[in-house]
């Protein structure tokens, strides 16, 4: 059985003027693009390929590697938006959609978030969430990763700037954020390290 939005070992069956047909099981043929045919490539001989779903909604393979597949999470750039919801730049041609009801703020074009990737229930269609919380099991990274989006919107939201910085007061912090010192100061790391913000002794500010 395919595994869509992830890696898949499979067998060329017909070389055609477009690219190559690999043996999907009983998903039938899948077609890899010239583009992304690798030399050396011949029928019988077994391929490593990324799988997800073109325009049409139709399997199609790529040897390209996105910078996330199913189950995973990553950061990643807003590239356009539509009245359905954003599309985020994942690596491959075609974007990832991430539908309103998936996002904790209207994704804007050129921002990055902090998404999980997911196969729809309903649609089986490739999809981001930046609903993440439901998909963690919240190490004390993965919350420093989560708290700085929340923190990003606060400087958003606040004029770019906050006075608390990676010396503040827990208790201080606690009150305004409710999140540990140490998730506060992962989260700043995360940001600086993103050219986010600067950091002196009167707190953190936007770039």
């Amino acid at each position: 059985m395919i595994k869509l939005g992830d890696y898949n070992t499979l067998r060329i069956v017909k070389r055609v003027d477009f690219g190559m047909y690999l043996d999907g099981g009983d998903d039938g043929e899948i077609l890899l693009p010239s583009r992304y045919v690798p030399e050396g490539a011949k029928v019988g001989k077994e391929i490593e390929v990324f799988i997800y779903l073109d325009q049409d909604e139709k399997l199609i393979a790529t040897t390209l590697h996105p910078l996330v597949k199913v189950g995973e999470f990553a950061w990643l750039e807003c590239a356009w938006t539509n009245e359905y919801g954003a599309f985020l730049n994942w690596g491959l041609m075609k974007d990832l959609f991430c539908p309103f009801r998936e996002q904790k703020q209207r994704m804007k074009k050129g921002e990055r978030y902090y998404v999980y990737v997911m196969e729809d229930e309903k649609t089986h269609r490739l999809m981001a969430t930046a609903k993440v919380e439901r998909y963690q099991k919240h190490t004390g990274y993965e919350r420093a990763l989560d708290f700085s989006d929340e923190l990003l919107r606060y400087l958003q939201e606040n004029g770019g700037h906050c006075d608390l910085g990676d010396k503040s007061d827990a208790d201080l912090i606690a009150e305004r954020f409710k999140v540990s010192k140490k998730v506060y100061k992962k989260a700043i790391g995360d940001l600086y390290r993103r050219r986010l913000i600067t950091i002196s002794d009167e707190g953190i500010t936007l770039v």
